[in-house]
């Protein structure tokens, strides 16, 4: 697997600016001395899910605030739907919806009154009460905002974002604080958008949420795009020559790649390991037959694709970052 996986050309990439949802090509910003992103360039296609994915500090929201027309580039440029987020912002904010991170709704609103509120700035938005029935609000319906758990609030921010009927999307942590039950809504709405063609751009810090919604991923960290690719081609989901273990953390990676059916042996993260072979029927029996030896006791063992997590952590590190 290659640690820089970008599959997409310079003529393919060329051919995608031409019918672009979202282009950044050579976009700079810093902060001061601290230059938070760095030559950065990659593009959405129309009716796709793109995920954005860095760990904190990367750059993540620095990109999506110029995108949303909130920051100016101090090189290169932003386009979204084919127009300045900044100079043509009239035009582009009523085709474009933005659930933010931070719920930042008005506290002693209802949650009906805040969706009225918004709907009054399009000319054609959708039904209140169908959008608060499809988020699963309409029990809170008459709710105050203050009042909501955090889960509903990220529910309201949602229904506030898909409230004009936009063609993009920038969704924030979409599904943060949610329950197993209202994060399988959010995905299916969100899928729901792109068979209409709704094009969306996500952040998360949850992989397998990204794994399972985009079509393409982009992880950048530093102000750098490291990796853009579809989830299957950045996982190796074609490849089933992966075996991953998790088991105590701290083993001897040397001695796993020097068994004779290993390629290569990382621990990915504390305890999770990853190895590549040839021959997998034949490296399952030398790996038992080693971690037996070793008195280590298995507790998951998967033939196939790594996880988008053990990627991300690969390419990053598993350091906390503020």
């Amino acid at each position: 697997m290659s640690a820089h996986p970008q599959t997409t050309t310079d003529t393919a990439q060329t051919q995608l600016h031409d019918h672009a949802a979202i282009v950044v090509e050579n976009f700079s910003k810093s902060y001061g001395t601290h230059r938070v992103v760095d030559h950065l360039s990659f593009s959405v296609r129309p009716g796709e899910v793109f995920a954005l994915l860095g760990p904190n500090g990367a750059g993540k929201t620095t990109t999506v605030e110029t995108m949303e027309g909130y920051r100016r580039p101090d090189e290169g440029s932003v386009r979204v739907l084919d127009l300045d987020p900044l100079r043509q912002a009239a035009a582009l904010k009523p085709r474009i919806g933005v659930m933010l991170q931070q719920d930042g709704l008005y506290p002693a609103l209802t949650t009906r009154d805040v969706l009225k509120l918004f709907a009054g700035y399009y000319q054609q938005p959708r039904s209140v009460d169908e959008l608060l029935e499809r988020v699963g609000l309409t029990a809170a319906a008459k709710t105050r905002c203050r009042r909501l758990s955090g889960g509903q609030k990220r529910r309201l921010a949602l229904a506030v974002a898909l409230i004009g009927n936009p063609e993009l999307v920038f969704l924030d942590e979409p599904t943060a604080g949610m329950d197993p039950q209202a994060r399988q809504t959010t995905w299916e709405i969100i899928r729901e958008l792109k068979r209409k063609g709704v094009t969306i751009l996500l952040t998360t810090h949850l992989m397998d949420e990204a794994e399972r919604l985009a079509d393409h991923v982009a992880i950048i960290d530093n102000g750098h795009l490291i990796a853009l690719d579809t989830p299957m081609n950045l996982t190796g989901a074609q490849n089933a020559n992966v075996v991953r273990f998790v088991a105590v953390e701290g083993l001897d990676c040397a001695q796993l790649a020097a068994l004779p059916s290993v390629t290569s042996a990382e621990e990915v993260r504390a305890g999770s390991y990853l190895i590549e072979t040839d021959t997998v029927p034949t490296l399952l029996v030398e790996l038992t037959t080693w971690l037996r030896a070793q008195n280590i006791t298995l507790s998951e063992l998967r033939v196939g694709h790594g996880s988008l997590e053990d990627l991300f952590l690969r390419l990053t590190g598993s350091e906390v970052r503020d």
